[in-house]
């Protein structure tokens, strides 16, 4: 009954958000008139933020008041707060490709060439948190890759990666970006950069077997934790299953490494049709959180961990040395919007690419149970969703977004959901939008002191995306 309830509410907002971008005459003008706003605004935010944020080798300045017109805080970003410039602009690229298809060049003529070269200029900003190390994993010794890590080094490639230094879940983030900018340009080395970074989460996957004869599963935070997250299991989804459809019907190989369920030591190989390959590991991945993070309140929790410090253990087979397995007993809380963003378009994708209902129930459930958990209806302001923007929250929450835009196709109980975020984003845009900018609190806008008027570049970019992904779903379902 909640989900019905949803539904017909859902149809009432989505006409409401149609109407408000056309006058209310006719909804499928109002969705091309809204996507173009949404657009417009995308990109207003987008050039205020790379104007202010952006340094001279295009890293990410963490503050700036737009009142003063001076960075606060010079420091630059990480690599996951740091790339929602590059999320942003392939989110803007995307759209404007969508526009244009849809039969309306006007935005594309004027504004993808210049995007397209912001983008080729943070990517090459990105390079200054890659370098290369080697890694001893599951099923390969001391194998050298070239990865992103967690900070940001002086030069080019010449970052340490080695351990805790990078995250699987950073280099997720990335693919899904790499490949939205892959299919928005056409540009052949984001699909090289996805696909690559993708094998090297793929080798994070713990394919030691268990008491029935199954994979363990799950890939850990990074190669140097035990400890499985959602956040570095639920990114990868999606962007397996677009690899899968990618490569769907070109006759390409993969080579699967996976180790001897017969005697649950020896490491051996497979050929596999590459579609299928990556298909393979978005079901193994899924089936891992699914089976492990998902709580009683319908949402995911935010990781798997041991009450022990950590520790990795190692085995010797054969005369060489692999990663063992960790056993992880503990279910860390608290949940996060991005835990259940990320797995929701990954049900949606493997729905669509299966046909499997299970993948339906459990959208449809996960739809209903984060709005439930995560949006409380005037809580800040009358008639807006209040949804925590604390800390990182906001970029969690535009996981969750793109979740709900995702999900809209195959149940139209996700509409409600996403026109939440719409309101909310105008009714700061409307209300308090200044040179470009949103202040910190997006329902009470900016306060009297100067203090609260530092605004994070990381926020900034990641409220043009969402401006950019709403455009996306104006379009697409026209």
């Amino acid at each position: 009954m909640i989900s019905l309830f949803v539904s017909a509410l859902s149809l009432v907002a989505c006409v409401t958000a149609c109407d408000k971008g056309s006058g209310g005459d006719d909804g499928q003008n109002g969705n091309a008139d809204l996507a173009t706003r949404n657009l417009e605004r995308a990109m207003e935010i987008a050039d205020a933020a790379a104007s202010a944020y952006l340094s001279g080798n295009f890293g990410l300045y963490k503050e700036y008041n737009p009142y003063t017109g001076q960075v606060t805080d010079s420091g630059e970003e990480n690599a996951y707060e740091g790339a929602t410039a590059f999320e942003a602009v392939a989110n803007i690229l995307y759209a404007l490709h969508l526009q244009k298809e849809s039969g309306n060049s006007t935005l594309y003529d004027q504004h993808f060439e210049r995007y397209t070269k912001l983008l080729d200029q943070l990517y090459y900003g990105l390079s200054f948190h890659k370098g290369s190390f080697k890694l001893t994993s599951y099923t390969k010794t001391q194998q050298s890759w070239t990865v992103y890590g967690v900070p940001r080094a002086s030069s080019p490639g010449t970052n340490n990666v080695s351990g805790t230094m990078n995250v699987y879940d950073d280099q997720m983030w990335l693919i899904r970006d790499f490949l939205e900018a892959y299919h928005a340009t056409g540009n052949e080395k984001y699909l090289d950069e996805a696909e690559y970074l993708a094998e090297y989460c793929i080798d994070g996957y713990d394919c030691h077997i268990d008491e029935n004869g199954k994979e363990y599963g799950g890939i850990t935070w990074g190669p140097g934790y035990m400890s499985k997250h959602s956040c570095s299991n639920g990114p990868f989804i999606s962007s397996l299953v677009w690899l899968s459809d990618i490569y769907k019907g070109t006759g390409e190989k993969a080579t699967r490494y996976y180790i001897d369920p017969s005697d649950k030591k020896t490491r051996k190989t497979e050929e596999m049709d590459k579609s299928e390959y990556f298909l393979h590991y978005a079901k193994g991945v899924y089936k891992y959180q699914h089976d492990h993070l998902l709580n009683s309140e319908g949402v995911y929790e935010d990781n798997m961990n041991t009450p022990v410090p950590n520790y990795i253990v190692y085995e010797t087979v054969d005369g060489k040395e692999y990663r063992g397995h960790n056993n992880l007993t503990t279910c860390n809380t608290p949940p996060y919007s991005y835990n259940s963003g990320a797995i929701l378009s990954g049900a949606v994708d493997l729905y669509l690419a299966t046909g499997d209902s299970q993948y339906l129930t459990d959208l449809t459930a996960l739809t209903d149970a984060s709005f439930r958990y995560f949006a409380k209806l005037g809580e800040t302001v009358d008639g807006l969703y209040t949804y925590d923007f604390t800390g990182n929250n906001t970029m969690f929450n535009a996981v969750l977004l793109r979740g709900y835009i995702d999900a809209y196709p195959v149940y139209n109980g996700a509409a409600l959901p996403v026109d939440s975020f719409q309101q909310l984003l105008d009714h700061a845009y409307d209300n308090y939008a200044y040179k470009g900018f949103l202040p910190n609190s997006l329902y009470l806008g900016w306060a009297n002191i100067n203090e609260n008027r530092k605004v994070k570049g990381k926020d900034q970019f990641t409220y043009a995306a969402e401006y950019a992904l709403l455009a996306q779903y104006c379009i697409e379902n026209n």
